[in-house]
């Protein structure tokens, strides 16, 4: 009897000592805060956010300026910030490019590990988004002892922070050294150079990008997801967080909002593969500041300054064509849906064309937005702010005619009271 209580619990600790698979795998208790960058230093609603996931006044947040081109001084700033804020903040040194340090080493310390484990939250900070996935990661592409203890913190309840290169790491697949973003939708994307692993804190089933509408980075959005088999991405643009947390609940606070790309029921063309982007029922949505989206059932919650003001489509704002000469310049896609919304047409078109000199510069895309029964719009009682839930998106390669534009320029030439014409061609 003694001999098989012994053999049970040397069983028993044995399997304690694997790792579990996937599907035992608890659910994080923690919440991610996913900021586009450029977050600045008085947007108290994003930072006072942070400490309060953290565990709220004197919270310990441990500091990453792991993508920074110059840790140290980055590292004191946020750890400044956060203090500022309310925080015990602590810088961690494991940075390829901190001075005196090995980082290596540093990844794989006890009591550097133990420290952050222990912490309520940790937040990276933006740069090169490759710097923080090379010193947390082994070169065989095993987790350091650092990159457990940020799991162990998120599982257990803490907060994972991080701004630009700290929000791209969270997906399980993130933008490496990407072309522009006209030049992705032309010839696609590289594995292993524009796309890489990222560490996968929101799960394997979200893209993330940042810098979303200041730059227009929407449009790279579809065809990454398009090579890795995504159906949802989120992009949040600058000075702007995504909080979610461990019901998969997505909350938008700050300066502006972010785009939902779903590709549940988009439609790749022929010959979109190895060319030019070209798919037809993407959906798009904007979430706004205080919007929420439920990544699990798919529910959009519009914020109470909106929720009693949803867009009567029989009562319309706009009352002409829509259309954009440069769809991707900064929130112009927002801009555009908005109007959609709130307008007696039922589709907008927007264009994307390159310089001369650029790459295929004969190849543009046109980008329609279309209102379907499934898209809803609302209102801000107290701004011109809108909130816009599945419009139709639809991208597809167009030949650019060059040069793009001649005509005739009609001058009238005044000779001694009376008037001549003369005709000057232009280009």
């Amino acid at each position: 009897m003694l001999r098989a209580v012994v053999r049970a619990l040397l069983v028993f600790a044995l399997l304690g000592s694997q790792p579990l698979a996937a599907a035992d795998t608890p659910q994080p208790k923690g919440s991610l805060v996913i900021i586009g960058g450029a977050l600045r230093a008085d947007n108290a609603a994003v930072w006072e956010r942070m400490v309060q996931l953290a565990g709220g006044k004197g919270a310990r947040i441990a500091v990453f300026a792991s993508a920074s081109a110059n840790p140290e001084k980055a590292g004191k700033f946020l750890v400044e910030r956060f203090n500022h804020y309310g925080a015990r903040a602590f810088f961690v040194p494991v940075a390829v490019r901190l001075s005196g340090t090995d980082y290596q080493t540093a990844a794989e310390d006890p009591a550097l590990a133990s420290a952050v484990r222990a912490a309520g939250g940790a937040y990276f900070a933006g740069g090169d988004q490759g710097r923080i996935t090379r010193a947390l990661r082994r070169e065989d592409g095993a987790n350091t002892r650092m990159l457990d203890a940020l799991w162990d913190l998120y599982r257990r309840g803490g907060m994972i922070a991080g701004s630009s290169a700290g929000a791209a790491i969270m997906s399980s697949t993130m933008f490496g050294r990407p072309k522009t973003v006209l030049a992705t939708l032309k010839l696609g994307i590289d594995e292993g150079t524009e796309i890489a692993p990222g560490l996968g804190f929101i799960g394997d089933d979200v893209f993330i990008d940042q810098h979303l509408l200041v730059r227009g980075r929407f449009a790279r959005m579809v065809p990454a997801m398009l090579k890795k088999g995504y159906k949802l991405g989120l992009g949040i643009d600058e000075n702007t967080a995504m909080v979610v947390g461990p019901a998969r609940d997505v909350e938008v606070i700050g300066y502006r909002g972010a785009l939902l790309v779903d590709l549940s029921g988009a439609v790749p063309q022929d010959g979109a593969q190895g060319g030019p982007l070209s798919i037809g029922n993407v959906r798009l949505s904007y979430l706004d500041s205080g919007d929420r989206f439920n990544l699990l059932t798919r529910t959009f919650t519009p914020s109470p300054d909106k929720l009693d003001n949803r867009i009567d489509p029989a009562r319309p704002y706009y009352r002409e064509p829509l259309f954009s000469a440069d769809i991707l310049g900064n929130s112009t896609v927002v801009d555009l849906m908005a109007k959609l919304i709130d307008s007696d047409q039922l589709a907008a078109i927007g264009l994307s064309l390159d310089s001369p000199h650029g790459i295929q510069p004969d190849l543009g895309f046109e980008f329609k937005l279309t209102r379907t029964g499934d898209s809803v719009g609302y209102q801000s009682s107290f701004t011109e702010q809108y909130s816009v839930y599945n419009m139709r998106l639809d991208i597809r390669p167009i030949v650019v005619q060059r040069p793009l534009y001649q005509y005739r320029q009609l001058e009238t030439v005044a000779d001694g009271g009376s008037g001549a014409s003369r005709a000057d061609a232009a280009r």
